[in-house]
């Protein structure tokens, strides 16, 4: 706590200051030993509220890049002998955006009251997840932060390298779909409206297809504020839903059942649990504390009701391998790697074993569906564009074949 104090040193000169401490006696003590006699000390409630609306703005989270240079540096420095509070002081200095260095600023004034790390990173769960955490908390009671460090810098940057190679993998499918869009609106909006007028001056009688197209590009550019405003409110709705609690509970439960892409969500959520899992194990981190955090790494409904069979089989004294067995969603070899390692007694090795394997697997799967969706969507792109071509230039043939 901070308190306020008027004292007079041993000249006789007063002296008013801030001193923090668990207490006023304590207080008093310090003062004491620095050659200070205490007349007034109280707290300073100012600067108590002060600190406390300081904490309560800090609500940055650190990016999943920024947070990968974090842990790794973390570990390095702390390898080299670094305490904790010099170490997170020097990677605060290299943050360029305030909120990020604001965040491990409050970590740094947390540590300095004497919270441990674990606590401190618990006060900042949208960057730290219960994971994270857990890992920390198992360093700091085995006297191990380093090495716990260095495996959480392994997980965070197998997640960041992942996310890099599904962003890569989409951005050209994407590009290709903004392509065929922008195509249809020059369409519809400039190329059309020119072959309408055309067409009423020859006469000519245009098929349903490009009648429909026509009637398309003429209410476009009549009501195209509404259009728009209408898209804004469909998207705006959309984006809503999608980052509710219940929009995210819905995706994470329809994601695994998506034909071609449900199997490789499914492997992809396999390989977070069984790594996260295996380095809590390999953590020393109790079997049922393990089961309860690697829960939180997913809200997939299937996979909340294999880690349900999980407690209710490990509580009952049975083998974690025989839930797995049970459930559709386990691959027969990941199933038979845990009961070799529950029989070997290097549980969490297997697991992280059969992560490296499922992320191995996951990334040729990635650039097989990759390799399918670009000539799918260039498939696709060239059947509208080509359709809406024809519907065009069918009226001029039949222009030209009645002049003939």
């Amino acid at each position: 706590m901070l308190l306020t104090y008027d004292a007079v040193d041993t000249q006789g000169k007063t002296t008013k200051d801030v001193v923090e401490a668990m207490n006023p006696r304590e207080a008093v003590e310090v003062l004491r030993r620095r050659g200070l006699f205490v007349t007034r000390i109280a707290e300073d409630t100012q600067n108590a509220q002060a600190k406390a609306v300081h904490r309560s703005a800090v609500k940055g989270r650190l990016p999943l890049a920024t947070l990968v240079l974090f842990t790794r540096q973390m570990a390095m420095l702390l390898r080299a002998g670094s305490g904790i509070v010099p170490a997170i002081t020097a990677i605060r200095k290299q943050m360029r955006r305030p909120t990020h260095a604001a965040l491990l600023e409050q970590v740094v004034s947390d540590l300095e009251e004497g919270s441990t790390l674990t606590d401190c990173l618990r006060k900042h769960p949208d960057t730290f997840d219960p994971v994270y955490c857990a890992i920390i908390a198992a360093g700091e009671a085995s006297a191990s932060l380093p090495n716990m460090f260095e495996r959480l810098a392994e997980i965070v940057g197998k997640k960041r390298a992942l996310q890099k190679k599904l962003i890569g993998t989409m951005a050209y499918p994407a590009l290709l779909v903004a392509m065929c869009f922008k195509i249809t609106l020059i369409l519809l909006l400039f190329v059309l409206p020119r072959f309408d007028g055309m067409f009423q001056q020859l006469g000519v009688e245009a098929p349903a297809t490009t009648q429909a197209l026509l009637a398309a590009g003429q209410f476009l550019q009549a009501h195209w504020v509404a259009v728009l405003a209408g898209a804004g409110v469909v998207v705006s709705t959309l984006v809503w839903f999608l980052v509710s609690p219940r929009g995210v509970k819905w995706i994470s439960d329809v994601q695994t059942s998506i034909p071609g892409l449900g199997r490789l969500r499914s492997r992809m959520i396999q390989a977070q649990v069984l790594r996260t899992m295996g380095m809590l194990l390999e953590s020393r981190v109790g079997l049922l504390d393990t089961l309860d955090l690697a829960r939180r790494s997913t809200r997939n409904r299937s996979f909340q009701e294999l880690f349900t069979n999980l407690e209710e089989t490990v509580t009952a004294g049975g083998q974690m391998s025989t839930a797995f067995e049970q459930c559709r969603l386990i691959e027969p070899y990941i199933c038979q790697a845990v009961r070799t390692g529950e029989d070997s007694g290097n549980l969490g090795g297997a697991m992280t074993y059969c992560a490296d394997v499922l992320d191995e697997s996951n990334t040729e799967l990635i650039g097989v569906i990759t390799k399918l969706i670009e000539p799918v969507i260039l498939i696709g792109m060239g059947v509208f564009v080509g359709g809406v071509a024809i519907s065009l230039f069918l009226p001029l043939f039949d222009l030209t074949s009645a002049i003939k």
